[in-house]
């Protein structure tokens, strides 16, 4: 072999090996926080927060306040306003948000998210309590999502230990609504992506995959309203509206909505009705789930049951049709696979994989609101891996990932803030 070639497969060597090193001093620094990071998430496991827990969500939200006011941040708290989308579920007063603005030297804004709402009930933290068992933390929302919030905040205390503040501006903005599909903060993360550069969202990646999301579903509701008229089941049911009968109908004429060739689907998933066995119901209700792809199969769907509906079975039952937009979907843009392929690089100098999600697979993400009206990157599951989301027995996280997952994001701040975002 020529000495050239043997040189150029040394060089070559070399710089495989350089990108398999993570940079100093940011990774040992982002490497103490393990500790103080673990203190602060069963801090936030510690309190109760369910989505219509506000006694909770005001606790935790307060915690989260007073630990960004002392990281420098300008704090407030914004509660639900004229701009909240009303759905069949929105609690009268939602969870309030929590705002924090770090100004830097720069020019670069990047907007960090998270939410501080759980699916638990009050109750349920004395059985499930914080515990670690090996490389498994365990806690009601400890993957979903406050393992998210405790990210950001030691991400941030890593920037200034590290004396960063090279961007212009990082918001944060972590919710109390997102489980109830976020009515009063979608707004705000439509404006707040549109006017960032950046939007990392900071829920869990799964234990399985090392993976973050560049593509989620987009997540409706059909709710139905049946009104008939009560009558004694035995002795005169000819006098009653059976509102049960009316909602079997509608349920069997609107079965076949999905469409797998364009990735709609729609499902009955709830119906309640009737109140004694003797009586005629003269109520009933029933929800379907719907996923699209696209944000215009939204209308598709709407379209199609509103004209479904019109044929009724039983005359004089009045029959109310809600189609709520859930969430819209998020889609890869070539700016977020951009950005993905970098971080692919700077999690490779840690000798670990990222995969890139660019197929929808499972919920859908408050990310999907900063992307509405942006091209900018916005990528989901930033935050470390988790398992077992919405499950009171088996939610964890992995502590093995909490630095790879912490200095994945310190950097990729750094990197925008300094312009060194490349593409493959």
């Amino acid at each position: 072999m020529k000495k050239s070639t043997l040189l150029i497969c040394a060089l070559m060597s070399c710089s495989t090996l350089a990108l398999a090193t993570p940079q100093e001093p940011i990774f040992s620094v982002v490497e103490k926080e393990h500790k103080p990071y673990l203190s602060t998430l069963k801090e936030l496991v510690s309190i109760e927060s369910g989505s219509r827990d506000r006694e909770g969500l005001d606790k935790i939200s307060q915690l989260i306040f007073n630990r960004l006011k002392a990281l420098g941040g300008q704090v407030e708290f914004i509660e639900a306003g004229a701009n909240t989308y009303r759905m069949h579920d929105t609690p009268e007063k939602p969870g309030r948000m929590v705002k924090a603005e770090f100004k830097g030297t720069g020019t670069k804004k990047i907007l960090l998210i998270a939410h501080m709402d759980t699916v638990y009930l009050r109750g349920m933290l004395a059985k499930q309590p914080f515990r670690i068992d090996g490389d498994r933390a365990y806690g009601l929302g400890i993957s979903d999502d406050k393992q998210g919030i405790a990210l950001i905040l030691h991400t941030i205390e890593s920037l200034k230990k590290l004396k960063f503040n090279h961007y212009g501006k990082i918001t944060v903005l972590i919710n109390g609504d997102e489980e109830i599909s976020s009515p009063a903060a979608r707004a705000y993360f439509s404006k707040l992506g549109a006017e960032h550069d950046a939007t990392f969202s900071c829920e869990a990646s799964q234990a399985k995959s090392d993976r973050v999301a560049l593509t989620t579903a987009g997540i409706a509701a059909v709710n139905l309203n049946i009104t008939g008229k009560a009558s004694h089941a035995g002795s005169a049911p000819e006098l009653g509206r059976n509102a049960l009968e009316e909602l079997s109908f509608q349920i069997q004429q609107m079965r076949d909505l999905s469409d797998a060739k364009e990735g709609i689907k729609m499902n009955w998933t709830l119906a309640t009705a009737g109140s004694n066995r003797n009586v005629i119901p003269a109520v009933a209700f029933a929800t379907a789930d719907v996923r699209v792809m696209k944000k215009e199969d939204f209308d598709v769907v709407e379209k199609q049951v509103r004209e479904r509906v019109k044929v009724q079975q039983i005359p004089d039952t009045k029959i109310d049709l809600q189609f709520e937009r859930r969430r819209p979907p998020l889609l890869t843009s070539a700016q977020s696979l951009q950005m993905a392929q970098h971080a692919k690089k700077v999690y490779a100098e840690l000798g670990r994989e990222l995969v890139l999600g660019t197929v929808a697979a499972g919920g859908g993400t408050d990310a999907a609101f900063a992307a509405l009206d942006t091209q900018n990157p916005v990528i989901e599951s930033m935050g470390v891996q988790g398992f077992g989301a919405h499950s009171n027995d088996d939610e964890y996280i992995l502590l093995s990932s909490i630095t790879p997952r912490m200095y994945l994001l310190s950097r990729l701040i750094m990197d925008i803030s300094q312009n060194k975002v490349s593409g493959p």
